[in-house]
């Protein structure tokens, strides 16, 4: 008797009590956001930064994308259709904000075939490009001084990367977006640690394994029918491991958060 009472009450509520009890109940909407990231290796899956960015230190209201591709310039990453992927992201639709962090200089030094590109004129007018293109796509661009390698000389960092970092630092200026100077807060932060600690930094630990590039075997098992990409394994001043990545994904963050007061609510410390 009781049920059939409370369900006859419940049938005399008000439509309008009714739906604003429904109301209350409807999951409200999120306003997510999407943060991507453009460069080279240093920023890319394998051997950057970028991983552990994405994944330790942006909460889940923001889709991190990597777009870093190792062994791009400024321009081959462009020229290979690299940055239209980039576009299209910034063009999806859904997201409240779309930022999209840019990083390059390493393979647009000299030396570097199909790649380099000069310092005076390309380098800072293939960056201004970026940053006209990713606000036409709806974007907010911020530009990224490359990560410093960690080659020493005599007990003292070869920051050979300060020339690209600056010409990225006037390009900023200039177009009035957000900079991270990840290359002078790196280059400072390896030559305090000193040459022994930034080797800890590395992809893999200094005489550790040998280089290999072979492809995965061909031949397939009923567990495993298809081959696996196989990673570039050697000691180098340039690329991160780990350690290296999580060292530096935390100076991105705290940077990012300074220059961006906006992205603080998605940043993780």
């Amino acid at each position: 008797m009781r049920r059939a009472v409370c369900f006859a009450a419940l049938t005399l509520l008000p439509a309008t009590a009714i739906a604003q009890t429904a109301a209350v109940q409807s999951p409200r909407r999120i306003n997510p956001s999407k943060i991507i990231l453009v460069g080279d290796s240093t920023t890319a899956v394998w051997g950057g930064w970028g991983p552990s960015f994405c994944g330790y230190h942006v909460t889940s209201f923001a889709a991190c994308l990597n777009l870093g591709r190792g062994g791009r310039s400024s321009g081959s990453y462009r020229a290979e259709g690299s940055w239209d992927v980039a576009l299209g992201e910034m063009r999806t639709p859904g997201y409240q904000n779309v930022w999209v962090l840019i990083q390059f200089g390493h393979n647009d030094q000299p030396g570097k075939p199909g790649r380099s590109t000069d310092l005076a004129t390309e380098f800072p007018a293939n960056l201004a490009r970026y940053v006209d293109e990713a606000r036409a796509a709806g974007a907010k661009p911020i530009l990224v001084t490359a990560l410093s390698r960690r080659m020493f000389e005599s007990g003292k960092l070869n920051n050979d990367l300060a020339p690209w970092a600056e010409a990225t630092r006037q390009v900023a200026k200039q177009k009035g977006v957000p900079l991270l100077d990840l290359n002078g807060e790196s280059a400072a932060a390896v030559q305090a640690m000193g040459p022994a600690a930034a080797d800890r930094l590395a992809a893999v630990p200094l005489g550790s394994a040998p280089s290999t590039n072979a492809p995965a075997t061909l031949a397939g098992t009923e567990v495993n029918d298809r081959p696996m990409a196989a990673p570039h394994l050697s000691f180098d001043h340039t690329h991160l491991g780990r350690v290296g990545a999580d060292y530096f994904a935390r100076i991105v963050t705290r940077e990012l958060a300074a220059a961006v007061p906006e992205m603080r609510p998605l940043l993780i410390p």
